[in-house]
């Protein structure tokens, strides 16, 4: 196994060296200034939009679920053991490389959904879009859009599949000395009673228990942050400070270098929000609406919420705390902190919200993976997938969590790459669908 782990934890530090930040953060920044910064100017228009129904308009799920659903699928681990994980290895500087992600990541994040409904499809079992779509339509490279499809595919086990599991199983384990094999267990039985209802039954659960659920933790949060605002202005010092400046190893923290803060926060910024990834654009084909720039600014509202939000309310609490410079797992960074602002309420609250996003992550993932597996071995193949995607619910939660990151590290990697290439080759085509649009309404 420690083999098996060296080797992915090589590829996927190649994977993720200089060239892929640069590709990742410049997409954004190129789309950002082509769209004239869409994400700050329309953002008020965004939120009309969330809460207007189309007449007329064709699609599986309402606009509102399927925001809920990439919400469900991107605000969970991410946000909980994510954030803790980018501060224990990349210290207090990511979270300023996660801020600039997600700030970019908003105008990626528009680009991919207009691309995805654009170019969507109406098949047996609904409607199917999203990068591998308008890579092979719009850029006419069918070969890449099944390279996409394929790397949807490994990611869902892996981002969206192994890693929740084993946050759940960690947090279960320590918390109520419960076996990891029996919370695997327990998330096969809960994920198939769901995923076999297909889109329409995640979009209608997530709808319902994703609001309460962020709200229930952003509050948390709030009320920490509010109650001891006097540390505030040293955890944002923290993250300021060694953006640009290697942070010394004190207490039981090793210290990090700001090569490794600006790769833990950009890599942990894209497992929050996915923006570059193509993978909520798969969500965002199967809406109901009669324009894809609509869809675009509502979908671009995710990783506002997500990076932008609620990754920042969890970094504050973290770093007001003392836990993060003891060392110790970073699976349980964000709960022990929580715990030592609101004693047990904060190890509750952390424990119920951590187990409710992971398994909505995993319905969510489900749904992306499924449908890289119906592109690429047809529309008959949704079975299988998610037999095999139940099978690795219980893998993750009984594997090391060192090994499960690293996998999900070079999934990402290998996802982004195709979708960002896709983006830049047709910046085009959404720079044309969004003067259209704005034109249309002025």
């Amino acid at each position: 196994m420690e083999t098996i782990n060296s080797f992915i934890s090589s590829f996927s530090s190649f994977v993720w060296g200089p060239p892929m930040l640069v590709l990742l953060v410049g997409t954004g920044l190129f789309l950002t200034i082509r769209l004239r910064g869409l994400q700050v100017r329309a953002l008020g228009h965004a939120i009309k939009i969330l809460f207007t129904k189309d007449e007329n308009a064709k699609g599986d799920i309402s606009q509102f679920s399927a925001l809920m659903l990439s919400l469900g699928a991107t605000v969970g681990i991410g946000n909980i053991v994510g954030v803790a994980t980018a501060i224990a290895l990349g210290g207090p500087g990511a979270i300023f490389w996660m801020w600039l992600t997600g700030l970019v990541g908003m105008a990626t994040k528009y680009s991919e959904a207009i691309l995805a409904v654009k170019y969507r499809e109406e098949g047996i079992n609904g409607y199917k879009g999203g990068a591998m779509y308008y890579i092979s339509k719009g850029l006419n490279m069918p070969t890449l859009g099944m390279a996409f499809a394929i790397f949807t595919i490994i990611a869902s086990f892996g981002t969206g599949n192994m890693t929740q599991a084993n946050a759940v199983a960690t947090v279960l384990a320590d918390q109520a000395d419960v076996p990891n094999w029996i919370t695997g267990a327990v998330l096969v039985v809960l994920t198939g009673a769901v995923i076999l209802g297909g889109i329409k039954s995640m979009g209608k659960f997530t709808s319902y228990f994703s609001p309460v659920m962020v709200l229930l933790y952003i509050c948390t949060a709030f009320f920490i942050i509010l109650t001891n605002f006097d540390k505030v202005p040293d955890a944002f010092g923290l993250i300021f400070n060694h953006a640009f400046a290697p942070f010394a190893a004190a207490g039981g923290f090793a210290g990090a270098a700001v090569a490794a803060a600006i790769r833990m926060g950009v890599s942990r910024g894209l497992f929050s929000n996915e923006a570059g990834l193509g993978s909520s654009a798969i969500a965002a084909a199967a809406a109901q609406t009669d324009d894809p720039v609509k869809q675009a600014l509502v979908s671009m509202l995710q990783t506002l919420i997500d990076t932008l939000i609620i990754c920042t309310m969890t970094a504050t609490v973290i770093l007001m705390a003392p836990v993060w410079l003891e060392g110790g797992s970073p699976g349980l960074l964000t709960l022990k902190s929580f715990e030592f602002f609101l004693g047990e309420t904060g190890t509750y609250i952390v424990f119920a919200t951590t187990v409710f996003f992971a398994y909505s992550t995993l319905l969510g993932w489900s749904y992306f993976g499924e449908k890289g597996f119906e592109y690429a071995f047809g529309e008959k193949s949704v079975k299988l997938y998610r037999i095999i995607f139940l099978a690795f619910v219980m893998v993750g939660a009984v594997t090391e969590l060192k090994t499960v990151w690293n996998f999900s590290d070079l999934a990402n990697g290998l996802m982004a790459i195709p979708n960002l290439v896709a983006l830049l080759l047709l910046s085009k085509v959404i720079s044309s669908e969004t003067n259209r649009y704005f034109k249309s309404i002025n």
